[in-house]
C-alpha cells in the first residue's frame, strides 16, 4: 500500500510538470521585401488603442521579432518606409459541453483496495455489479476565442506587403497571456508561405 501511494504521488508530480501546449492556428499573405534597410512603424488598427500602455507593450513585442528579421524601428511614422497595423482581442466566451469516462470500477464503492467512496449503485449494504459504473460523466466548460491581425503595407504607396492572422481557442481570456503568444505564433518560420494556413503549437515551460 505503502509503495502504491509513492509511485501515485510520484505520477501526480510528472503530470503537474507537463503543461498544455498553446495551439495557435496561422493564415499569412505575403509579398514581404527582403530586409534592406527598410524601417517600420507600428500603430493600432483601432484608433481607440492610441496611446495605451497595453498596445504600446504588444507593438514592443512585435518590433523586436521584426527586428530580429532584419527590419528597422523608425523614429517617426514620416520616415518609416513599411507600416504595420496591429489588433487583438478577445471574445466573451462560449459554454462546450463534453464527457469522460466514469468514476467508478468493478470494484462497487469500496474501490480495489477497499477505501470507501459514494456510488449510486450502491444500495443498503450490497453493490450491484451489473450497474452501468462506467457511464460516462457530463460536464461543461468555457472557451474562449481570441486573435492577432498583422498588416503591413508600404508607406509611400500603401501597397500591402503582409497580411497574417493568428488565432487560438483557450479556457482563459487573459489577454496579456494570449497576446505574446499569438505575436509568437505569427512570427514563427515568418514570412511564411502565401496563402498557407499552419498549425503553430508553443509548449509552456515547465514547473518546478
Amino acid at each position: 500500500m505503502r509503495s502504491f501511494a509513492i509511485m501515485s504521488v510520484a505520477a501526480l508530480l510528472a503530470l503537474s510538470a507537463c503543461a498544455t501546449p498553446f495551439q495557435s492556428r496561422v493564415s499569412r499573405f505575403q509579398q514581404m521585401p527582403a530586409p534592406q534597410g527598410q524601417s517600420f512603424v507600428i500603430q493600432p488598427r483601432d484608433e481607440k488603442m492610441a496611446g495605451s500602455l497595453e498596445f504600446r507593450q504588444y507593438a514592443d513585442l512585435v518590433a523586436r521579432q521584426l527586428q530580429a528579421q532584419g527590419y528597422q524601428r523608425a523614429a517617426s511614422a514620416q520616415s518609416a518606409t513599411l507600416m504595420v497595423d496591429l489588433d487583438y482581442g478577445v471574445n466573451n466566451g462560449r459554454e462546450k459541453i463534453d464527457t469522460r469516462p466514469g468514476t467508478y470500477g468493478p470494484w462497487g464503492p469500496w474501490g480495489p483496495w477497499g477505501r470507501g467512496y459514494y456510488s449510486r449503485y450502491y444500495w443498503g449494504g450490497w453493490y450491484d455489479p451489473f450497474g452501468p459504473w462506467d457511464q460516462p460523466e457530463v460536464y461543461s466548460y468555457t472557451v474562449y476565442n481570441s486573435y492577432l491581425k498583422m498588416r503591413i503595407v508600404r508607406t509611400g504607396s500603401g501597397d500591402p506587403v503582409f497580411e497574417g492572422r493568428a488565432e487560438a481557442q483557450t479556457r482563459n481570456d487573459a489577454l496579456p497571456n494570449l497576446v505574446p503568444k499569438l505575436v509568437q505564433a505569427m512570427f514563427t518560420n515568418f514570412p511564411g508561405h502565401s496563402g498557407e494556413t499552419v498549425q503553430v503549437r508553443i509548449d509552456e515551460p515547465r514547473k518546478r
